[in-house]
């Protein structure tokens, strides 16, 4: 029988301190929150049990935090789509934000087992002065155990209506695309991690925050490490891409730009969730 399971996360500040009420259908849970940062940012870890999704599984994963409250979500271990059945396997994630609220979104990576069938689908939705520091990882296969992804499918939107859409579709078989220079260059992880502003950085601000992320990507010209590139998409979105051999390389460098993020946007020190390091 397929999983469907849910999961709401409201976030509230009162008191200056930031607080959680969830709720839960299914085979997804949060850890208890702690406060590493204090009380004014609250860290949840999101728990999976099955550890997988499988072919007519859906996740659906809805994140609401409120004016002056600030989260940060983590988990503790890759999400997989495992083949199955011939059905696609889903997981829905929906982040909305209200005015001045701030969100870090930081998952694992997502692993595409060969012959899944995948639905990867994030949504945002920000109010004026709300800011939200996310990334996606993707792993296409194992390849390292003699599981490349050379069949299946993995598809993934990242929606934030009227802003910005990115939506595209990874088929195992098409060779053309995962091997050519001018595709994913033979690469097996890739990443994305974004700085979505509900009210424009001033020009001063942005080039200020572009700089800092920059310094911290590794050089174009060191073989053997992930490409990266940054830009801002638009005067709200700020983007940084990234290709690698294996999902440790991205990690690596997206925690770096992580933290200079933090820093020049919101003077916050690198305060890395604790299941970073087990």
């Amino acid at each position: 029988m397929p999983w469907h399971a849910s999961l709401q996360l409201d976030y509230r500040s009162t008191q200056a301190r930031t607080h959680v009420m969830h709720r839960h259908h299914g085979p997804l849970r949060v850890f208890k929150s702690l406060y590493p940062e204090g009380p004014g940012i609250c860290h949840n870890v999101i728990v999976h049990p099955p550890g997988g999704v499988v072919g007519g599984d859906r996740l659906d994963i809805k994140v609401q935090v409120a004016s002056g409250a600030h989260a940060l979500i983590s988990t503790p271990g890759a999400t997989r789509f495992y083949e199955g059945d011939g059905l696609p396997g889903s997981q829905q994630v929906l982040l909305t934000l209200a005015q001045n609220a701030r969100l870090e979104w930081l998952p694992l990576e997502t692993i595409a087992y060969p012959g899944c069938l995948a639905e990867n689908r994030i949504r945002i939705d920000l109010s004026e002065g709300a800011q939200l520091l996310a990334w996606d990882v993707v792993a296409l296969g194992l390849p390292a155990a003699g599981s490349p992804f050379t069949h299946g499918r993995f598809d993934q939107r990242i929606e934030w209506p009227g802003v910005w859409l990115e939506q595209g579709r990874i088929d195992g078989q098409d060779r053309r695309l995962l091997d050519s220079p001018v595709g994913l260059g033979g690469r097996q992880a890739m990443a994305c991690l974004w700085f979505a502003c509900g009210t424009a950085l001033t020009a001063a601000e942005q080039e200020a925050l572009i700089d800092r992320v920059r310094e911290a990507l590794p050089s174009a010209a060191t073989p053997g490490l992930p490409a990266f590139a940054a830009t801002w998409n638009h005067p709200q979105l700020l983007v940084v891409r990234g290709l690698a051999d294996s999902v440790e390389h991205l990690m690596a460098t997206l925690q770096a730009v992580w933290a200079a993020i933090r820093k020049q946007a919101w003077q916050l020190d690198a305060a890395a969730p604790r299941i970073w390091r087990v």
